[in-house]
């Protein structure tokens, strides 16, 4: 769904929203709700990568007390490959506002494509750093998706996901090409496929 002009200001409650993970070669593509309170505002919310990791982390507290709805969903890498990057990616914006426990009058997402939702949607390109509700989500989702590469680090610390959060680093090809591909692998994703190829 390509964005659209508004013929109008949108009024009540907005929520924002963005997903991370798009790039990586590991792992679910993430994506967070968050409607804020504007009696409760938060200082400091911007687009995730421009934060230093301990930021995010003491912001994403923050949010998830003050905001007056969040949710965080996901998609996993078995859908990723099954309906690509970009729709997983969406299908994963669609469940976090679908998860919301109050449901907003319009959403805001970051970048040029929408979900398809049962309210008025709009996509704003660099809306991270331009929309407060769409930086809060950036942030909690970013935050998520870190934790869920530390824990998968814990079970295989031979991959360094801890460090490279899946990304795929001229070390973690190395490492992906020595120790084979796990099934939280995107089988889809070019350096994983080739890979996968070679073996057969």
């Amino acid at each position: 769904m390509r964005p659209q002009a508004l013929d109008f200001a949108p009024t009540g409650m907005i929520a924002g929203v963005d997903e991370v993970g798009r790039g990586p070669l590991v792992g679910d593509v993430v994506a967070a709700a968050v409607i804020l309170d504007p009696e409760n505002p938060i200082a400091g919310l911007t687009d995730s990568k421009k934060l230093s990791e301990k930021r995010r982390e003491q912001l994403a507290e923050e949010i998830k007390e003050k905001a007056l709805a969040w949710c965080i969903a996901s998609a996993s890498p078995q859908e990723i490959d099954e309906i690509n990057i970009l729709h997983a990616s969406l299908l994963a914006m669609q469940r976090s506002v679908e998860g919301l426990n109050t449901q907003p009058d319009h959403v805001k997402v970051d970048g040029n494509r929408c979900p398809k939702l049962g309210v008025s949607v709009e996509a704003i390109v660099k809306g991270d750093a331009k929309v407060p509700e769409i930086g809060a989500a950036s942030i909690i989702a970013k935050v998520y998706r870190d934790q869920q590469m530390v824990e998968l680090d814990r079970a295989h610390p031979e991959y360094g996901f801890a460090k490279h959060k899946g990304y795929p680093t001229a070390e973690h090809m190395k490492l992906l090409q020595q120790h084979g591909v796990l099934p939280q692998y995107r089988r889809s994703f070019g350096p994983v496929k080739r890979l996968l190829e070679d073996q057969d």
